[in-house]
C-alpha cells in the first residue's frame, strides 16, 4: 500500500501543477462596451451596487432627467447611433412599468457591489455567494413571461463592474409598456390629473378608485335585483333553489369581473394600489367559484332528499336519496378543501404585499404552519372525520340512529359537526370527531326490516299464553285500525318470550315486527300503549294478577 502511495503521489502533484486550481466564475458579465452612444456617465449616476443603481434611476425619473436615468439601462441591443434617441423613451417606459407593477423589497436589494447574500442557510443555494443577477419582478407577457432584472456587467478588462437593468429587460420594455403602461383613456387625461398627489398616487387615481368602488356596488345591487325578480318567475322548487344558490356567487363574480376589466383595460393603477387589487380580484373569483359549488350542491342535495316541505327525510322509500345526499355532502367537503387550498395559493401568488412590504411571512412559513396546524387541529380532525363518515356510509343523511340513548335521525353532516333531530323535534349538534368516536346504533343500516322489543314485568302467576294472544290481537288491531299499516311487519314474525325472572316477577319480551326503522319507534309506542291497556283490562275482568304488586321502595 505504501509503495502505491509513493508511486502515484508525484503523479497527482504533476496533474495539479499542470491544470492549476479551478477558476471560480466571475461575479459579473463581461462586455466590450456599455452604452457608448450615450456619451460620458454623469457624476450623479451611481451604479456600484444594486440599491444604488435603482435609487439613481428612480431619483432621475422623479426629477425628469431621463437622459441620466438611461445610463442605468443596458442598451447593447441598440446600434450606437440610436441609443441616445431611444434611451429616454425606454427609461420612461421602464419607470411607468416599475411604478405600476413593482413595489421594491429593499431588504432583498442590498448595498454591496457583489450583492452578496449574507443571510440564509443550506436551503438557499446562493447564501454566502456573490451574485451577478437579481430578479426584481416577473410579469406575464405573450408568448412567454418577461423579467425585470438587474445585472452586473464589466465593460472592458480595466473597467469597474456596474449594475444596470439587463439587455433582455430593455428589449422587452416596449411590449411591457403596451401591456402595463397607461391605458388610452388615461393618456388622454389632462396633465394635472396625472401629476403626483400623495401616498405615491396620482390625482386621477384618488378620483377613479372611489368611482370604481361605487360602480361595483351599483352593479352588485343591479344583479341582486335581477336575480330576485327572476326567482319570482322561476318554475318549480329546484329552479328557485338554484337561483337562490347562485345569487351570492354571481354578485361577487360580477363585481370582481368589473373591477378586473376596468383595472386591466380602462385604468392601470400604480403599484401602491395594484399590490392590493390583484389579490383581492383573485380572492373574489376564488370565493365566487367556491360558493357556487357549495351552494349548487346544497340546492341539489335539498331537492334530492326533500323535494317538498311535506316530505319525510326518514321514510324508507327515500333510501337512495339519502345515500346520494351523503355522497354529495362528501363531494362538497372535498371540493371545499381543494378549492380553498388552491384559492389560497392563487391569492398568495398574486399578492406582492407579502414580498414587497418586507413581511417575514414566507421566511417563517414553517413556524406559521406549525402554529396554525396546532390551533386548527380540532377543526381539521372534524373535517377528516366527516369525510370518513361520508366515505364508509356508517351514518347517512336521514338515517335513524340511537346516539347516547337518544333516538334521533341524521339531518345534516356538516364540515365540523353532525346535526341530529331528536324524537321530540329538538336538534342535537355533535362535533363530528366526537360522533364517530362514540358507539351508536344505526337502525337504517342494512335491511329495513327490524324487531322492536317491548320489555314488561309481569307477575309470576300471569298466564303467558293468554297475554301472547292478547298481544297478537293488539298487533292485528294496529294493522287494521291505524295509519301504521305499512309500517307494521308480518304478524307471524311477532313473538312473546320470558327472558328472565326475579323476586318481583317475570321479564316478558314482546317482539314487534317493523318494516321501516325510521317509523319503528312510533309503531312500538302505539303497540305498547294498546298492550298495557289490554293487559290491564284482562286483570280487571279476571281473578288472575298480571302485574307485580311490588311497592315502589321495593322496586328501587
Amino acid at each position: 500500500m505504501h509503495r502505491l502511495h509513493r508511486l502515484f503521489a508525484p503523479l497527482f502533484v504533476l496533474i495539479l501543477l499542470l491544470t492549476g486550481p479551478a477558476r471560480a466564475e466571475d461575479p459579473w458579465y463581461m462586455v466590450d462596451t456599455l452604452n457608448p452612444g450615450l456619451g460620458s456617465v454623469p457624476a450623479e449616476v451611481d451604479r456600484r451596487t444594486p440599491r444604488a443603481a435603482i435609487s439613481t434611476f428612480l431619483v432621475a425619473a422623479e426629477e425628469g432627467e431621463w437622459a441620466r436615468a438611461a445610463h442605468v439601462l443596458d442598451l447593447s441591443d441598440l446600434p450606437d447611433a440610436e441609443q441616445r434617441a431611444q434611451s429616454e423613451i425606454l427609461a420612461r417606459q421602464l419607470h411607468s412599468v416599475l411604478d405600476r407593477k413593482a413595489v421594491f423589497d429593499w431588504s432583498a436589494i442590498n448595498d454591496r457591489p457583489d450583492a452578496l447574500q449574507t443571510v440564509g442557510g443550506q436551503s438557499q443555494a446562493q447564501a454566502g455567494e456573490p451574485r451577478r443577477s437579481l430578479l426584481i419582478r416577473e410579469l406575464a407577457l405573450d408568448p412567454v413571461p418577461a423579467t425585470i432584472r438587474l445585472e452586473r456587467v464589466k465593460p472592458g478588462e480595466d473597467a469597474t463592474p456596474v449594475w444596470v437593468f439587463s439587455r433582455e429587460t430593455t428589449a422587452d420594455l416596449p411590449a411591457l409598456y403596451a401591456a402595463y403602461g397607461p391605458s388610452p383613456l388615461e393618456a388622454r387625461l389632462p396633465d394635472d390629473l396625472r401629476d403626483d398627489a400623495f401616498w405615491g398616487l396620482m390625482w386621477w387615481e384618488l378620483i377613479g378608485l372611489p368611482l370604481l368602488l361605487g360602480a361595483a356596488l351599483l352593479l352588485g345591487r343591479i344583479v341582486h335585483g335581477a336575480l330576485k325578480r327572476a326567482a319570482q318567475y322561476a318554475d318549480g322548487d329546484l329552479g328557485q333553489r338554484v337561483l337562490k344558490a347562485i345569487s351570492t356567487p354571481l354578485i361577487i363574480a360580477s363585481v370582481t369581473t368589473l373591477v378586473w376589466w376596468v383595472t386591466d383595460n380602462v385604468f392601470v393603477f400604480s403599484g401602491a394600489i395594484d399590490i392590493w387589487l390583484a389579490p383581492l380580484i383573485a380572492a373574489g373569483f376564488v370565493t365566487a367559484t367556491l360558493l357556487l359549488i357549495v351552494n349548487v350542491i346544497e340546492a341539489i342535495l335539498e331537492h334530492l332528499i326533500a323535494p317538498g316541505d311535506d316530505i319525510d327525510l326518514t321514510s324508507a322509500h327515500r333510501d337512495k336519496a339519502r345515500e346520494m345526499a351523503t355522497k354529495l355532502n362528501a363531494a362538497k367537503r372535498i371540493l371545499v378543501i381543494v378549492f380553498t387550498l388552491v384559492g389560497v395559493g392563487i391569492v398568495l401568488s398574486t399578492a406582492d404585499a407579502f414580498r414587497s412590504l418586507g413581511l417575514s411571512l414566507l421566511a417563517s412559513a414553517g413556524a406559521v404552519t406549525l402554529i396554525l396546524g396546532f390551533a386548527a387541529r380540532n377543526v381539521l380532525g372534524n373535517i377528516m372525520a366527516s369525510l370518513q363518515i361520508a366515505m364508509n356510509q356508517s351514518a347517512r343523511v336521514g338515517d335513524r340512529v340511537v346516539y347516547k340513548g337518544e333516538l334521533c335521525h341524521v339531518e345534516r353532516i356538516h364540515m365540523t359537526y353532525v346535526q341530529l333531530k331528536d324524537w321530540d323535534g329538538t336538534r342535537v349538534v355533535v362535533p363530528v370527531e366526537e360522533f364517530v368516536s362514540e358507539t351508536f346504533s344505526n337502525w337504517t343500516l342494512g335491511e329495513p326490516d327490524m324487531l322492536r322489543i317491548l320489555k314488561l314485568k309481569l307477575a309470576h302467576t300471569a298466564d303467558v299464553q293468554a297475554v301472547r294472544e292478547a298481544f297478537l290481537d293488539v298487533l292485528q288491531a294496529v294493522k287494521d285500525d291505524t295509519d301504521l299499516t305499512d309500517d307494521l311487519g308480518e304478524i307471524e314474525e311477532a313473538g312473546v318470550n320470558v327472558a328472565g325472572q326475579d323476586v318481583f316477577g317475570m321479564d316478558v319480551w314482546f317482539s314487534v315486527p317493523c318494516t321501516d326503522p325510521n317509523t319503528s319507534w312510533e309503531v312500538a309506542c302505539t303497540v305498547r300503549e294498546r298492550l298495557l291497556a289490554a293487559i290491564t283490562e284482562m286483570q280487571r275482568n279476571g281473578d288472575e294478577q298480571l302485574f307485580p304488586e311490588a311497592q315502589a321502595a321495593e322496586a328501587a
